[in-house]
């Protein structure tokens, strides 16, 4: 029997090239692999994940790590399932979230699938969190120890036999730590800047993005408070986020944000900052870690963005594959299209797409 074979996603970045050379030193058999993924090229926009120079920097990581490498084409999936997806997602007046998309349907769909047929036993990735099998043989899905780069929100929706074909090397180290071994490995991505946007992006802003792929969006509408009086206009739904204060075109005696929209009468509602924030949430495509829901309603932390503080609530299983989030307190920023993530300490539960929300 040979040592255990891996394809690791490499993006020519610092913590997939440090994720390939880790996995080499403990005896792997590692194959680098990068996706091309889809960007808006005719307007000399690359996708940031894949620029030119991206993969001919996993390319040549790859050989100085003298391990194989391949490039694979993925423009079309990912279009239609990730693109498509967050277009879609703010024309229903939502703020989706495509990394988690992406990570359900691109790496542990497609590019999985790709690692299992050049035969891997695993896939590996450089996201910051942790894998532990607990005394039932579950395999559990945990924070990575630095707390600011732990990215077990975006894996919540991993499967037992996705967690039992992943290797997570990063979650054991913190940043600080990831860039001093690739200064050891003599790795050239030892000090790039991490990418902070969207991958598809480019830079540009995501309202542009949306005016040029869906021009429909741009679908002027009213302004709303709490009691129905007009404030102003809005020129469309998408360009506007829960918790949003500046930007909205108004002048009222005091602040207002944006409480939420409406859909069916293309009104944008807004709020002073007391009326901003509710204390409960509803979501949908809810995924248990585990496997199985709880059978009852448990405390838990609560995440409800990648970048938000947990805070402490209830969540209530409920039938169809959702859950009900009780907080002691309103929440200013409970946006629906995001995911509501749910840990208790250094255990990521699960969690789901969020839905609606009520007072």
């Amino acid at each position: 029997m040979g040592s255990p074979r891996v394809v690791v996603g490499m993006s020519g970045g610092v913590d997939s090239s440090v994720t390939a050379a880790l996995l080499k030193e403990q005896g792997y058999q590692v194959i680098g692999m990068t996706l091309r993924l889809w960007s808006e090229e005719h307007l000399g926009l690359d996708n940031r994940c894949c620029t030119t120079d991206a993969v001919g920097d996993a390319r040549s990581i790859a050989g100085q790590l003298q391990i194989p490498h391949y490039t694979v084409d993925a423009k079309q999936i990912f279009h239609e399932t990730v693109v498509s997806a967050f277009i879609e997602g703010y024309q229903k007046g939502i703020t989706p979230n495509p990394c988690l998309t992406c990570n359900r349907h691109i790496r542990w769909g497609f590019m999985y699938q790709r690692a299992r047929a050049l035969g891997a036993d695993y896939m590996a990735t450089g996201h910051y969190a942790r894998l532990r099998e607990n005394r039932n043989g579950k395999v559990q899905l945990l924070k990575g120890v630095d707390p600011d780069k732990d990215q077990s929100y975006v894996l919540y929706m991993l499967s037992q036999d996705d967690l039992r074909h992943t290797l997570l090397p990063l979650g054991d180290y913190t940043k600080y730590e990831v860039r001093k071994m690739a200064e050891e490995f003599q790795l050239p991505a030892a000090h790039r800047p991490d990418s902070q946007d969207l991958c598809f992006l480019g830079g540009d802003d995501y309202r542009d993005f949306l005016l040029r792929n869906q021009p429909t969006v741009h679908h002027p509408g009213p302004i709303l408070d709490t009691e129905g009086e007009k404030l102003g206009e809005h020129q469309g739904l998408a360009f506007f986020t829960i918790g949003q204060r500046k930007g909205l075109g108004i002048s009222p005696p005091r602040p207002h944000y944006v409480l939420g929209k409406d859909p069916e009468r293309n009104a944008l509602l807004v709020g002073t900052r007391d009326e901003l924030g509710q204390s409960s949430l509803q979501a949908r495509d809810v995924h248990w870690v585990s496997g199985s829901a709880p059978e009852a309603p448990l405390k838990a932390e609560i995440k409800i963005r990648y970048t938000a503080p947990a805070r402490e609530g209830v969540v209530t299983p409920q039938p169809d594959q959702k859950a009900k989030v009780q907080f002691p307190e309103p929440l200013r920023d409970i946006t629906p299209g995001q995911a509501a993530v749910f840990y208790q300490g250094e255990i990521c539960l699960g969690g789901g797409i969020i839905q609606g929300t009520s007072p």
